[in-house]
């Protein structure tokens, strides 16, 4: 389900938050679905357990995740005002990468492209 690649420059517990964080938002995880324990993923992927408690902390503080004591980690539920916070955060975030593949020659037309094509995806994902 995840696989990591031990070569990237991006450091390993970037890319669980990213490989995690693309899991709930597919819907592959549903809201307050248990994580695997971080031992157990840990043996899974064959990476230290501070790596994975890393990443788990940092989805717990973006929010995609909530920790209960002595039961583990699960998928939070994004709320009204929290998910309004979030849209407006990676609008910003989209319109600067947006303004910046601008200048650097991509065509709006690539880009409006690459919008619908992952629309289309998320629409299949759904229907799934």
């Amino acid at each position: 389900m995840i696989n990591l690649d031990l070569k990237s420059r991006v450091p390993i517990y970037e890319q669980l938050v990213d490989k995690v964080k693309q899991l709930i938002i597919q819907g592959v995880i549903k809201p307050d679905e248990k994580l695997p324990s971080v031992r157990s993923l840990a043996q899974e992927l064959t990476i230290n357990p501070n790596t994975i408690q890393k990443a788990y902390r940092e989805l717990e503080r973006e929010g995609y995740i909530y920790s209960l004591p002595g039961k583990g980690s699960f998928v939070g539920r994004v709320e009204g005002h929290e998910n309004d916070r979030k849209v407006e955060s990676l609008t910003r975030d989209f319109e600067q990468v947006t303004s910046e593949l601008l200048y650097l020659g991509a065509s709006k037309g690539k880009l409006i492209n690459l919008i619908e094509d992952l629309e289309k995806e998320r629409g299949e994902e759904d229907e799934s």
